[in-house]
């Protein structure tokens, strides 16, 4: 969620119903639920070295965009993955899945929306789905402009993979051979509550957007007030964002991507998320390889958006995931690597052997071996 159209439960949740909801958070239950993620730790570093950095410019603004070959076959003989971020995140959300790709030998291309991470920023106008889709076509003409290709894309991502379709129709059709859906929906999100019910739903729903773009001229107060306020930031980046305890270093890697994100951008994308409406586009990927997976405790966009989606997509692998939020990609890793690294597998043999695609049943996926219990199953466990 420190992305997409959830985010606007993290934005609008976070910044103009977070305080709100914080006060009503004591200082105890602050410092347990950060002490949980403390105790879990992680040794691991979230700076990735790309083999190749590039700038695409689409309608006249910069957008960063980075590059991973494949290890262990020659460029060029497996397709390349195109992974697409969220609202208010960047292309470090992809950090595991990039290299579980590269390793399984694919070519993989990631990218910053434009006004977050290392894109420039643009005409506040501009900040829509619709320009995500055709900036999205800028970076595989420019980065892939041949061959098959899978398009990967969570919340907000998966939404400019379904603008790209809208507009690109011939693309999809021709050259798009696997489709992944992480925590994205098709449209409807002006009626999901963010988790805070209905009463408190309606409340960000109203204040929100306008809350949010008077804070857009006021950065530097927002910056001060987060500074000031960690411990409640971390509280519900980790409460909006995740289904299970995780690392505190994953927390603050989440809260680092949403909260750089310019306020002006955050402010901007509100109206596009909440009148985006694309479930009839979703047709134009049924032919493909395609995976929708979906945390089940996802507050920002609930999992009944996935089963909208998969509706129109009846051929779909469809997932949800137990205890996990709206950051799956870094909440369960080991998960979606092993899901995504299969659907690149299949998009390659359904390129090589056509074959009468059969209708998929959702799979409830609990991996014990990353499964993480919670405060209160641990006190059950010491007991």
């Amino acid at each position: 969620m420190a992305n997409d159209a959830g985010l606007l439960g993290l934005g609008a949740g976070i910044l103009a119903a977070g305080a709100a909801t914080a006060i009503g958070v004591t200082a105890d239950r602050l410092l347990r639920a950060r002490q949980v993620a403390i105790e879990l730790g992680s040794d691991d570093e979230y700076d990735d070295v790309a083999d190749h950095e590039d700038v695409v410019i689409s309608d006249a603004i910069p957008l960063h965009v980075e590059i991973d070959d494949p290890v262990g076959a020659e460029a060029g003989e497996r397709l390349t993955v195109v992974l697409s971020h969220g609202y208010t995140q960047n292309h470090g959300i992809w950090h595991f899945q990039r290299k579980a790709l590269r390793e399984a030998g694919f070519r993989v291309v990631l990218w910053d929306h434009r006004g977050h991470g290392l894109s420039e920023q643009a005409d506040e106008s501009s900040y829509t789905i619709a320009k995500l889709g055709r900036d999205l076509h800028e970076v595989i003409s420019h980065c892939v402009p041949e061959g098959s290709i899978v398009l990967i894309g969570h919340s907000m991502g998966g939404m400019a993979m379904m603008a790209l379709a809208e507009q690109f129709p011939e693309l999809v059709r021709d050259r798009v051979v696997g489709a992944g859906f992480l925590c994205t929906s098709s449209g409807a999100l002006s009626n999901i509550d963010f988790g805070l019910g209905k009463q408190v739903g309606a409340a960000v729903h109203r204040l929100g957007p306008g809350t949010v773009a008077r804070l857009s001229t006021r950065q530097s107060v927002v910056d001060r007030a987060l500074k000031a306020g960690k411990d409640v930031e971390s509280y519900l980046v980790h409460r909006y964002s995740f289904g299970s305890d995780v690392p505190m270093s994953i927390v603050r890697y989440t809260a680092d991507m949403i909260f750089e994100t310019p306020m002006s951008v955050i402010s901007a994308f509100m109206p596009t998320l909440l009148s985006h409406e694309r479930t009839d586009v979703l047709a134009d990927f049924d032919g493909i390889e395609t995976l929708v997976m979906h945390g089940e405790q996802d507050r920002i966009v609930p999992r009944e958006h996935a089963d909208v989606m998969v509706a129109k997509m009846p051929h779909a692998e469809y997932l949800v995931v137990e205890n996990a939020g709206h950051m799956l990609p870094i909440e369960h890793p080991e998960i979606v690597n092993t899901e995504v690294v299969a659907l690149a597998e299949r998009a390659c043999r359904a390129v090589e052997e056509p074959k009468k695609r059969r209708r998929t049943v959702p799979r409830t996926v609990t991996d014990f071996r990353v499964r993480r219990r919670g405060p209160l199953e641990r006190q059950k466990a010491a007991r």
